[in-house]
């Protein structure tokens, strides 16, 4: 097994105004892939190379949390770029950008449905 985790998703009640947020949070569009009941994104990933993605999804049943499991996004080659535009896309920052040692650094904010989600760089 490569990854403990291969796909995520991250329950949103306005699909449009989470897809606007994730595109710009994170630099690259979020694709529409709808599905019967369902209004899905996919979130930027390298499907060629099987690395681990998710989309965010709004249908009955999925409820936004800032409690429970932790979805960490990779924040490229630094995470203070994608941090800095939480805010600007209307989400909170509520932990800055922190050192965890040799592994790097992670940063959490609360998107605009009110998911806690964090990123993670190298620097």
């Amino acid at each position: 097994m490569t990854n403990a985790v291969n796909w995520f998703e991250i329950p949103v009640k306005n699909f449009d105004r989470a897809k606007t947020f994730y595109s710009t949070v994170l630099g690259e569009d979020v694709i529409d892939a709808p599905m019967e009941g369902m209004k899905y994104g996919i979130l930027p990933h390298d499907k060629e190379s099987q690395g681990v993605g998710g989309g965010i999804v709004e249908m009955e049943g999925y409820t936004p949390s800032q409690e429970g499991s932790i979805v960490y996004l990779n924040g490229g080659i630094d995470l203070e770029l994608p941090l800095s535009r939480v805010e600007r896309a209307g989400g909170k920052v509520v932990m800055p950008k922190t050192a965890i040692g040799e592994d790097g650094f992670i940063a959490q904010f609360l998107d605009t449905e009110g998911n806690k989600v964090a990123l993670h760089s190298m620097n």
